[in-house]
């Protein structure tokens, strides 16, 4: 009996023209999905991207010696979250992690200015002092 329905649905044209829609309509689903998944990574990366660089900003405006300050931060990744079996917690998030900080100051020509600004980038980051970049502002 079962068969037999099988059969009829399979010869009408009109049920195979919606299944094939059905079908198709799912993949792009799915193909659209890992977009979606990107772009809110994305964002979220930006968000926490700009929040670091507000924090930087205002504690280095704060040094004596730095003036007006502008900062530019690249960032490796856009965080992740890993699913975990043998644990309390369920989701570990990863967040992304600074590749790179340039620091464009008034006082990015004096050495003491430069150090100053050095020792709270790195240590405020927790980042080598080869990813940062420190200069005059003109």
């Amino acid at each position: 009996m079962k068969k037999d329905k099988l059969k009829e649905l399979l010869n009408n044209p009109k049920a195979v023209k919606i299944a094939a829609a059905v079908g198709i309509i799912a993949i792009i689903l799915i193909f659209l999905s890992s977009y979606i998944d990107i772009g809110a990574k994305n964002a979220d990366m930006e968000k926490y991207s700009s929040q670091l660089s507000s924090q930087l900003l205002e504690i280095l405006s704060s040094v004596e010696g730095v003036g007006e300050v502008r900062i530019f931060l690249t960032m490796d990744n856009a965080g992740e979250n890993i699913y975990q079996n043998n644990s309390d917690s369920k989701v570990k998030s990863i967040t992304p992690t600074v590749r790179g900080v340039v620091v464009v100051c008034d006082g990015g020509d004096d050495p003491v200015v430069m150090e100053r600004v050095m020792s709270a980038v790195t240590k405020s980051l927790d980042i080598s002092s080869d990813k940062v970049s420190i200069t005059k502002l003109k």
